[in-house]
């Protein structure tokens, strides 16, 4: 019985594909009513449909439109219930009215903010009343002994001296040294503790920012002039700056401990374990060397004299005595300090300098060679390699091709675009370093110098 009836619908799809296709399906045909269907048609819809029927008649509708077969769709069905034709809407009592008489208001008119959100006077919808109003507001409670107060903190002069510079020499950079130094010159010394207090400051900032030791040497170059003197205790020559300079720098670096630092650290603290001895180590080494980054610098500025710079690089080398031999992080410094001054220290200063610096690199040359009693060299491979490289940068005049990595003006970085952009321009290779003189005063030193 499948079989037929597949196959009388794939006659029907056949004879629907077959049909030309049209833009809008046809209204079907009104079928013309036999007596029968006429019959049969009243009394299913009785005198409510004949009713029906003779007002669609009577309203003059035009047979066939979409209008009549709706309305002529209404008597098909029976009599309306009783139920629904007494149907009648009405408005529930306790709903929300408007203060106007149950009018909504017109647009234009303004809101009444009052009957929403935290605004909301009197009872809400349904006559109840807000919670907020019902509960008591809750109160903090007591503070006990031992709670946070508040405390007027009544500060000393040397304190409010110290959080006064300091806030100053936080916001230090290579572009406003002079208002820096300006602004601590307004703060008025008035007796040699705060002046020693004022360079012990700026040496921990120098010491803790090694990248900055420029630019600190520079604050306190600005600073000489301006500061006042104040008479010796001993009665000897007035102390000014440049002296409570030299002062705090000796006792820094009578502090650098010249025995190996690592048994130095673990005689302290037995406890440590290897990473965190080796972070002392490096913390200690490179206090010590920002130590001598900023001698060089305040040496270059004409705050210390070459005599001092020979006793430090003769005191650290051991010239005094060959017997024995600096430790390494000791060695590190000299060549930090040679690095930093060795250009001014032989062609620019007077004899006590240049003296020293031959002395040191004779003793440095020693040092490199340097055995102990199994024919093992004493200093690494590295110390070795920057004892030569010194020695080297020294026979070429101390000149050498560095990757400048110290603080500059936004003006020094222009131009040297400016010269890598020529430079581009005419074929060269621009690696980003460059030859200087290392150790040799800055330029505008040296025409302030000029015009003096």
């Amino acid at each position: 019985p499948a079989e037929p009836a597949k196959e009388q619908l794939r006659e029907e799809v056949d004879n629907w594909e077959d049909e030309p296709t049209k833009s809008a399906p046809s209204r079907p045909k009104k079928p013309e009513k036999e007596d029968g269907d006429e019959q049969t048609a009243s009394a299913r819809s009785g005198p409510a449909g004949d009713e029906v029927a003779d007002k669609v008649v009577s309203s003059g509708i035009a047979e066939g439109s979409c209008h009549y077969y709706l309305l002529s769709l209404r008597s098909l069905g029976s009599s309306l219930p009783k139920e629904l034709s007494a149907l009648s809407a009405v408005e529930d009592p306790e709903a929300f009215k408007h203060e106007n008489g149950g009018k909504a208001s017109s647009s234009s008119a303004p809101t009444d903010r009052s009957l929403f959100g935290q605004n909301l006077k009197g009872p809400g919808r349904g006559g109840a009343k807000r919670r907020e109003d019902d509960q008591p507001r809750m109160s903090l409670p007591t503070p006990s002994a031992n709670a946070y107060k508040k405390r007027e903190v009544t500060e000393t002069p040397e304190e409010k001296l110290k959080r006064s510079v300091q806030s100053l020499l936080n916001k230090i950079c290579p572009e406003n040294v002079r208002s820096i130094a300006e602004k601590i010159v307004e703060i008025n010394v008035s007796s040699i503790d705060e002046m020693d207090t004022i360079i012990r400051l700026i040496k921990g900032k120098a010491l803790a920012e090694s990248h900055y030791c420029e630019t600190y040497a520079d604050l306190v170059y600005y600073l000489k002039p301006c500061m006042p003197s104040f008479p010796s205790t001993d009665g000897g020559k007035p102390t000014d700056i440049k002296k409570s300079l030299l002062n705090v720098c000796q006792a820094e670096f009578e502090d650098i401990e010249r025995t190996n630092l690592e048994e130095e650290l673990k005689a302290q603290a037995e406890d440590l374990d290897a990473e965190e001895l080796e972070f002392r180590r490096k913390k200690k080494k490179n206090k010590v060397l920002s130590l001598m980054k900023l001698i060089g610098h305040l040496f270059l500025r004409d705050l210390l004299s070459p005599k001092v710079i020979g006793n430090i690089i003769q005191d650290l080398a051991c010239c005094d005595d060959a017997s024995k031999n600096p430790e390494e992080h000791i060695v590190e410094c000299i060549l930090e300090l040679l690095m930093s001054i060795g250009y001014t220290l032989e062609f620019e200063s007077k004899e006590a300098g240049k003296s020293a610096l031959s002395q040191v690199c004779g003793r440095l040359l020693d040092l490199k060679t340097m055995k102990d009693k199994k024919g093992k060299l004493v200093y690494a491979k590295r110390l070795q390699f920057g004892i030569q490289d010194v020695l080297d940068v020294r026979a070429a005049g101390w000149l050498k091709k560095v990757f400048k990595a110290a603080a500059t003006t936004k003006e020094e970085i222009a131009k040297q675009q400016e010269r890598d952009i020529k430079a581009q321009n005419a074929g060269e290779v621009v690696t980003g370093a460059e030859y200087v003189r290392v150790g040799e005063k800055p330029s505008y030193l040296k025409h302030a110098l000029g015009k003096k």
